[in-house]
Formats: structure tokens, sequence, C-alpha cells
């Protein structure tokens, strides 16, 4: 039953990427669909590009079972201000200001918008080099669900979902992309509130499975306070709530949708839509994830005197997080809802592989390749090149997925830190004041890449492990590579109005022309 609901799952997602490659011959219809999505392909696309196994195997593991049923906030905070704001305050501005530029990537953007294909150049290279290790964090939790399905070994579940996400989107592009999204984000809704009801019902209902969770103890946790409203840790809790919804702002892969919506009025439409997909798939995941501990133990004799799944560690002697929501679904799910769940994962994991692969196979080809090309590079040659570049970033995330003892959580987080560290601040501001700057958007480039970068050295590759000791013993957790992502964030928010205030705006009459254009487009579609 398992591979019949999978081979159904794949027929009809390549299906849909063969019947779009018909209709995909210009960079415009490859990139972004003609710019002609509506509010509800644009909502799914965007809400299955944010959620993937990252959330519902890594963040949902690891947090879950870190703050309990607090880590429901996360999924709120990922509704309400990666969503529900992010549409509101992004969503009508990058669509009128992207369509003026002519701009396809958020590199492209930079260049027209602050007159400088140097920020179009490095910000290219940003976009590639670190979207890699978020597309690895989304193999890895997908690879480790298909182990706990299927028993299929872990490197032969990352290679084939490399294989299946490169033929869909290298036929089809955006469009095949957004119509796929639309039907994963259906079974995704569909999913998730079949496997959070089977959870709390597998330990007697919401009452007697929260008081439960009020009992456990353990290391840095107290009685009470894994069923409590805030959970044991607000303050940790709380950065990453930023990370994973302010970061939604500055990520090139969920701006980008924006670029491609057709008016305003699927913007509205939208942002309704995207609010209540994120809370049930955000909201959903991370409450599933805060009952990890009634069906996981940390230890032998724990997992023996309650009969709960004994939780497997890595090679380095550390909790594997990522084995935690395996364990939970193996445990409370018959065999037929594990099969809708595995699909349910490929459909969140596949929508945010193509998103990121499309996003970084275009940035390369129109912002770093075309511009250094010495002939005419036409529609065709840019469609082509991308297609490759697909197949060249899938291989190097693989690269990187085999090795199993690199966190979820930790890969996510780098790669949102320096994305939505560098970005986020000089994006924004751009889309609503005349006074950024140039140099306001370098400051932010190198704070932003500055802090997740040093962050790695020291913390992640073990430089410094005593500085580890003291974060830990202090209980500030700078060793979280989450509160550093935070922190490159918020910085860049600072940074970018302070830099301003001190330089020039290199290029004020184009700048004029800009604004007066989206300040008329506004107006003509509020009469």
């Amino acid at each position: 039953m398992l591979y019949a609901i999978l081979i159904i799952y794949l027929a009809v997602m390549l299906g849909i990427g063969i019947y779009c490659r018909r209709k995909t011959s210009s960079v415009s219809d490859f990139v972004l669909g003609g710019r002609s999505l509506g509010g509800w392909f644009t909502a799914f696309a965007y809400g299955t590009s944010y959620f993937s196994a990252v959330v519902f195997i890594g963040y949902a593991g690891q947090f879950g079972w870190s703050y309990g049923v607090s880590a429901a906030w996360i999924g709120i905070g990922n509704a309400f201000l990666g969503s529900t704001l992010a549409w509101l305050v992004l969503g009508k501005r990058t669509r009128i200001i992207s369509k003026h530029l002519n701009a396809s990537t958020m590199p492209e953007f930079f260049e027209k918008r602050y007159d400088s294909k140097s920020l179009k150049i490095v910000s290219a290279v940003i976009v590639f080099v670190f979207l890699i290790p978020y597309t690895a964090s989304v193999y890895n939790g997908l690879s480790r669900l298909f182990g706990m399905a299927f028993n299929i070994p872990y490197s032969a579940c990352i290679i084939a979902m490399a294989v299946l996400t490169a033929a869909y989107v290298i036929l089809g592009g955006y469009k095949a992309t957004a119509i796929n999204d639309f039907v994963q984000g259906i079974i995704m809704l569909a999913g998730i509130a079949a496997v959070v009801i089977c959870v709390i019902n597998g330990k007697g209902g919401w009452i007697e499975a929260t008081a439960a969770l009020g009992e456990i103890t353990d290391k840095g946790v107290e009685a009470g306070t894994l069923n409590s409203l805030f959970g044991p840790d607000p303050i940790n809790l709380l950065g990453v709530v930023i990370l994973t919804s302010l970061g939604t702002w500055g990520l090139p892969q969920m701006v980008q949708k924006f670029y491609a919506i057709k008016d305003n009025k699927a913007i509205t439409r939208g942002t309704v839509i995207s609010t209540v997909f994120a809370l049930v798939v955000a909201g959903g995941s991370y409450l599933m994830g805060g009952f990890g501990r009634l069906y996981g133990a940390a230890d032998a004799e724990t997992a023996a005197a309650t009969g709960r799944a004994l939780i497997e560690t890595g090679s380095n002697g550390k909790l594997a997080y990522d084995s935690i929501v395996p364990a939970m679904l193996q445990a409370a799910l018959p065999e037929l809802l594990i099969g809708i769940v595995v699909v349910l994962v490929l459909s969140a994991s596949m929508s945010t592989l193509s998103s990121l692969v499309l996003t970084s196979s275009s940035t390369l080809t129109i912002d770093l390749i075309k511009p250094f090309y010495k002939k005419e590079m036409n529609d065709t040659k840019q469609v082509l090149i991308m297609r490759i570049l697909i197949a060249v970033f899938l291989l190097i995330s693989v690269i990187i997925a085999l090795n199993p003892n690199a966190y979820i959580s930790t890969l996510m987080s780098i790669s949102w830190g320096a994305l939505a560290g560098a970005f986020l601040a000089p994006f924004m501001y751009g889309l609503f004041s005349k006074k950024v700057t140039k140099a306001a958007v370098w400051a932010s480039f190198v704070t932003g890449v500055g802090i997740t970068v040093i962050h790695m050295i020291i913390f992640s590759l073990g430089f410094f492990p005593e500085a580890t000791k003291a974060a830990d013993s202090l209980k500030l957790n700078m060793a979280s590579p989450i509160n550093a992502g935070a922190i490159a964030m918020i910085v860049g928010l600072i940074i970018v109005p302070v830099v301003s205030a001190f330089t020039k705006v290199k290029n004020p009459e184009h700048v004029e022309e800009i604004f007066a254009d989206c300040k008329k487009q506004l107006a003509e579609k509020e009469v």
C-alpha cells in the first residue's frame, strides 16, 4: 500500500512537469510563470516553499522536544509574522517595483534599485552559496522519514529525491512548480490535521497527554514546564520565532513569489490563504512535535521503563533530533496513514526543493553568467543553462546532505541567517524609502554574512568549545545558529538606516522615477 500511494503521487508530479514543458519557452515563463499566477496558486507556492521536511521532521522534532507544547508559538509566529505581515507589507510593492525594474531575481532587484552591478554579483554569490545548506537540510529530513517507512538506506533516499526533483523542475520551471505546489499543499493540509489528531489521541487525548507531558523532568527541564504556555526556555523560543518568521521577508525563494503574482487583488486573496495554510501546517507540525517526549526517550533506562522508543544518537554522541518525529509517527500511526504522511512530507519537501533550485539556477544564469557572456544570450540559451545549473546545484547539495551528522536545524539556520541577515533590511527598506544608499546595502551584506560565518567558525566547527560551555553556563545559548541568525537580521534592520543617514543616494532621479510609478499604480488600484 505504501508503495502504491508513493508511485501514484510521483506519476502525477512528473505528469504536471511534462504538461508544463510545452508552456515554458521564455525566461519569464521558466522563472516567474509569465507573472500570471493568481492568489490561490501563489499562496500555496509560498506556503509549500516555506514549510518542508525541515519543519515537519527537523524543527518540530528538536523544538517540540526542547519546548513542549509551547513550540506551537513558532507556528503561530510563522502564520502572522512570516505570512500575514509579509504579504501585507511586501506583497504589492514587490510586485509593482520588480515589474517596473524588470527584475526576475533578488540580485537583479538590488542591481536596478541601487544602480549597482557589483551588488548584483555579490548577492548572487551569497544566494548560491547559502541556499545549498538549506537544500541539504530538506534532503536530510525527508530521507530519515523514508528510512523509517520503507527501510531504504539514507544515501539512496537522498539521491532518488534529487533525481525526481530535477526531473519536474527542469521540465516545467516555475509554472510546473506552482501547479505541483497547489496539489502538494492540499495533501499537506489534510495530512497534518490527521497526524496531529492521531498523535494526541494516541496518548489519551489533549487533557491526558498534556498532563503526562507536565510530569516529565529532564536535564534543564522542570516539572510543569513542557505543558506550560511559554515552555522551559522562552528567550530561546523567541529566537526561533524571529528566525523562522521574519526570515522569510529576506529569503529570495520566498520574496520571488510576489514577483510572479498577477495583480493586487490576487495579493489580497493570497494573504488570507497563506495565513490559514501556515496556521494549519506550521502550527500543527510544532504542536505535534511538542508531544515527542511522550513517544521517545533519550536513554535506554527510561525507554525500557516507559515503553517509549529509544531516540538514537549520532556518531558525535548527541541526541539525533531528526529521528524524533519518525519515531513518533511509527508508534502513533497505522500503516495507511504512514503512507499518507510520507506523501505529505514528500510533497512539502519537493515543493521547497523545487523553489530553492529554481531560485539558485535563475540567479546564477541571469545575474552572473549572462552579464559576462560574450555573445548575445537569448531566452533559449538562458533556459538551457538554468536547467543545467539545477542539476549541478542538486549534486552539490546531495554531497553535503550525505553527512548524516549535519542536523537539519543547524543547516537551515546557517542558510536563513546569512540570506535574511544580508538581504532583509536592504530589500524591505528599498521598497519604502528613497533614502537607502548603496553603502548601506553593502553594510547589510557584510554584517549578515559576517555574523553567520564567524559564528559558524567559532561554534559549529568547534574551534572554541570552551565558548560553548560559557554560553551554556550563562544560559545565553549563543552557540545556537538560530539565535545568530535572528541577531544578524536585527543588526541589518538597524545598520541600514544608520549608514543611509551618513551616506548619499547615488542616483536620486532614478529612485524618484521608481517611487513615482509605484505611487501611481498603488493609487490606481485603490480607486
